[in-house]
Order: C-alpha cells, then structure tokens, then sequence
C-alpha cells in the first residue's frame, strides 16, 4: 500500500497519562482504507487507550490525533465509523429489530436492516429480545450495529467472544468482504489465530509503544522459533530438557515442540527413536511471533532498569 496515500486515522506522538500511569508513550499508529490493522498486546499495553483517542472518546495529553483528518469529537468524522466494544450495554427488553433500526437512524445513509442481518447472520433473531438471546447472539446482535451505517473504518474489540465456530467463520467472511469493499478495521483480540486469518497488517504494542509492525508473514519471519510435532514414544519430559528445545507438550499421540534449531532436533529425534512417524516442521505461528516479541520488550525494559 502505498506510502503517499492519506491515512484516515491516524496518532502521531500521542501521549495520554492516567495519574502516574503512562498508558501510551509517544504512540505513532495510522491506517488507510482497505486494510484490515491487528492491534495486538499485553493487558495493559494501550491498545483500548489507543482505541478511546480515535473513537473521541477521551482526550490526548500530547500528540496528535485524527479522524478522516479532522478531530475525533466531531461529529462529521464519527458518523463515518461503527464501533463493537468488548462490553456493550444495551436495553435488554428491545427486540434485536428495534435495536438495529435505532442504531440506523443515527446515520445519515444506513444499510437496510435485512442487509445488515444477513451481513452478521441474525435473520433468524429480529424478533427475539436481546436479553433473550445467548452471549455469542448478541455478540453478533452488536456486530450488526457496527456495520448498519455503512461504516468507513470499523473499530472490533474482541468481536468473536462468545461465538462458536460456525459463526466466527461467517463474521470473518464478513469482515473480508467489508475490507475488499474498501471499509478500513481496527481489529483487537486475544485470538491470535483470529489475527492472523484477517490481519492485512499487525501492531504489536507494549507499554504504551509500537515494538514491531508488518504483514503477519513479516511478524513470523522475525523469531526464529519453528514448531516440530511427531509420533514417538519418548517421554515428554525428556525431550523438554534437550538444549535445543524450547518447549514440548503432548497433545494426543503427537508431541509437539518449539525449537529454535530445528534440523538439529529432527536428527536427533530420528536417532532417538527409530519408530518416530508423522514427523512435521513448521514456522512460527503468530502466536509465538507475539510471545518471543513481547518477552524481549520485557526483557529490553529490565536491562535498562538495571542500567539505571
């Protein structure tokens, strides 16, 4: 995506302190239309402060902050965005209809609520109360208020919550179909294999900063960790304490294991056990990419505590 484009969110430099607390630390973050961005972190990296600063609904202390180039708070930006928090209270005895037809007429040219129910799957539940519902419905409820105004960027807090399968899939399919149709997604969650399904690009912050941002595949190509899994009768605690093994667990008949030397392991697991069978070697996952990425922003943290 090209460089020159203006983004329509955009932080540069933010800061925002709670008290003693620096929740985010000259934060840089900006996203264009037509891309699906992935705000990973730890509890507490800044990821909803970051969120509240675009949303309007909170103030920067510092730095700059803006929507479709204008300020957050104005009204004029915000009717062109919907907005899934993780938490969402809603009145309980409106049937999912009325709640969709409420939420559309804030907007100036809204989906037609049948559109908008079959976009988040809920054709079935317009006449249900929402108290009525399961968790993993009004989840779904939630995600056809997002979408109804025909939202140029879309904030999702932990969209999936609740959901089983068969309805995560069905959002996901949404969400791609949005982001082809050119609808810009600010996407946080702690499913990370949800991240890396959908994610066009990823920021993985930590204590109110951006440490590492690119493609998923940019992410997974910087941690050397590999994933190795088998069918062996060695004893899982044995092969954990190999030097070149930086995990190992059993799930079923397989033995799984992160390793950062995976053609060492292989051969010795080969001459370990000459039954081995279903052997496999794999790149990290996302999964791992945030784990190592996150453990060394931590660690960079304590050396300079230390240094100090």
């Amino acid at each position: 995506m090209s460089n020159h484009v203006a983004p329509i969110a955009r932080l540069a430099g933010a800061i925002k302190h709670y008290g003693s607390l620096t929740a985010l630390d000259g934060l840089d973050l900006m996203l264009h239309r037509g891309e699906l961005l992935a705000l990973l972190g730890p509890n507490g990296a800044g990821k909803s402060t970051a969120i509240s600063l675009l949303l309007g609904l909170i103030r920067a202390d510092a730095g700059t902050v803006e929507l479709f180039g204008l300020d957050p708070q104005q009204l004029v930006a915000r009717r062109r965005i919907g907005v899934m928090l993780q938490a969402a209270s809603l009145p309980p005895t409106l049937r999912v209809e009325e709640l969709l037809r409420l939420t559309a007429s804030y907007y100036p040219a809204p989906r037609a609520l049948l559109e908008s129910a079959e976009l988040a799957g809920i054709g079935d539940l317009l006449k249900r109360p929402y108290a009525k519902l399961s968790g993993g419905q009004q989840r779904r409820v939630q995600f056809a208020m997002a979408l109804c105004g025909r939202p140029e960027l879309l904030f999702l807090d932990e969209p999936t919550v609740g959901m089983d399968i068969e309805a995560r899939q069905k959002l996901w399919t949404t969400i791609r179909q949005l982001v082809a149709e050119g609808c810009a997604v600010v996407l946080t969650t702690h499913y990370l294999e949800e991240a890396e399904a959908l994610a066009d690009r990823v920021c993985v912050m930590a204590r109110g900063k951006v440490i590492s941002e690119g493609s998923v595949d940019e992410l997974r190509a910087r941690v050397s960790l590999k994933r190795v899994r088998c069918v062996t009768r060695l004893d899982v605690q044995a092969v954990a304490a190999w030097p070149e093994v930086v995990e190992a667990r059993q799930e079923g008949s397989r033995l799984w294991m992160s390793t950062d030397a995976a053609e060492v392991l292989v051969r010795r697991l080969l001459l370990a056990d000459a039954q081995l069978s279903e052997l496999e070697v794999q790149r990290a996952g996302l999964a791992e990419a945030f784990t190592e990425l996150t453990r060394e922003a931590d660690s960079s943290v304590s050396d300079q505590r230390e240094a100090a």
